[in-house]
């Protein structure tokens, strides 16, 4: 089986999406299926990803091969016409494309060819099929998925969600609406953690840590986790606060945070360490007391659930829609979207270490049986299987 992935950039600085990507394609490698992600050389505010990475051709990684293009002509919206141009040329080569992204030229149009060479393809719209994403630029998005992305759509042998709330609550461009084009099958395939990457190592701390770490953007919810832990410090509870993350898209918003940070009473408190990545990632998640992210809605949460396996209990909005299975598995405190009520969770969990010491285990726990990358990686090979057997 000869699958291909698309997407936009692989660069961890855009978070979950890149991630999913990277350990998708080695988790599938090693069950012996040949994967093949091409994308661009967008690399965040970096510009590019590092000069001896050669383009347009093959670069064998994890099991799995990668192709670079250049973004041209519109670097800021990760284009490329020479993916375009290969995909074009290379399309029959592959039994299925899986397409990570929507409202994405360079995906986009990917579909469009896959559908032109008769290439069955999975979307995977990544939380963009959220009522709440879709009010961002909403009369763009309006015009774009009308004559765009409802086509692809319903020429898509399935849409991959990532929650079973995802796909509940994801509108369709209309498909189904008036009977005239086909509603694609959803698959409900969670995201995965690397099992044993972050070992958990219990302390007594006087100061305890909380972690944020994850793009900063709106969405986060970093508006009303400010003020909540403000009005914590307020109450004489201490605790060290570090804030990992950036945001290569909005710069200014990213200032804007910090500004306020530094402004506030958290100022002296705070860490502010902007993005990581590898070991001095693992070492944070190792040293957390407690994760907190109280977003205004995430398809699924990959941060969340790499706390859960890291055994760090997690401070949540219910929101986030894996925010159900950490209830159930008393992985952690989840709340509504409210400064006060954001507090209160973080007070309890902060005041209750033997209770975040059961709570982190619990998640560990849980993220060891459903988020383990080679029970993923075989759901995604059924699906696969079954696209297949009913395509040919």
């Amino acid at each position: 089986m000869r699958i291909l992935q698309i997407i936009p950039s692989i660069s961890l600085v855009y978070g979950g999406p890149s991630q999913m990507v990277l350990g998708l394609s080695a988790a599938l490698a090693a069950k012996n299926i040949d994967v093949t992600i091409i994308t661009t050389d967008s690399n965040g505010d970096i510009g590019q990803l590092p000069l001896d990475v050669p383009l347009n051709e093959p670069i064998q990684q994890n099991g799995y091969l990668i192709i670079y293009f250049r973004c041209y002509p519109w670097r800021r919206y990760k284009f490329s016409f020479s993916l375009l141009q290969w995909l074009n040329e290379n399309a029959r080569q592959f039994d299925l494309a899986h397409i990570h992204a929507l409202f994405s030229p360079v995906t986009t149009l990917a579909a469009t060819i896959a559908r032109y060479h008769k290439l069955p393809y999975i979307m995977r719209p990544c939380g963009m099929l959220d009522p709440a994403d879709l009010q961002k630029k909403k009369q763009l998005k309006q015009i774009y998925a009308t004559l765009l992305e409802r086509p692809n759509l319903a020429g898509a042998a399935a849409i991959h969600f990532t929650s079973k709330e995802e796909a509940k609550i994801s509108e369709r461009c209309g498909l189904g609406s008036t009977g005239k084009m086909p509603v694609p099958r959803d698959l409900v395939i969670p995201l995965g953690v690397t099992a044993g990457l972050f070992p958990k190592r219990w302390r007594e701390s006087q100061v305890p840590i909380i972690l944020f770490m994850s793009r900063i953007e709106p969405k986060k919810g970093l508006d009303l986790l400010i003020p909540a832990l403000e009005s914590i410090l307020g109450s004489g509870i201490e605790f060290h606060f570090i804030l990992a993350g950036s945001n290569p898209q909005d710069a200014d918003y990213e200032t804007q945070i910090k500004v306020q940070i530094q402004n506030s009473s958290l100022a002296k408190y705070t860490t502010i360490t902007g993005f990581v990545s590898g070991d001095l990632k693992v070492e944070l998640l190792t040293k957390a007391d407690l994760f907190v992210l109280p977003s205004y809605y995430e398809n699924f949460g990959i941060a969340v659930a790499e706390a859960m396996a890291a055994g760090v209990p997690v401070a949540i909005s219910d929101r986030i829609h894996i925010a159900e299975d950490i209830q159930q598995a008393e992985a952690g405190w989840v709340g509504p979207l409210e400064v006060g009520a954001i507090a209160n969770s973080i007070k309890s969990a902060l005041l209750n270490p033997q209770e975040r010491q059961r709570r982190g285990l619990n998640g560990q726990e849980y993220a060891k049986k459903h988020y383990n990358w080679e029970a993923i990686a075989q759901q995604t090979i059924d699906a696969y299987q079954q696209i297949l057997s009913s395509t040919n």
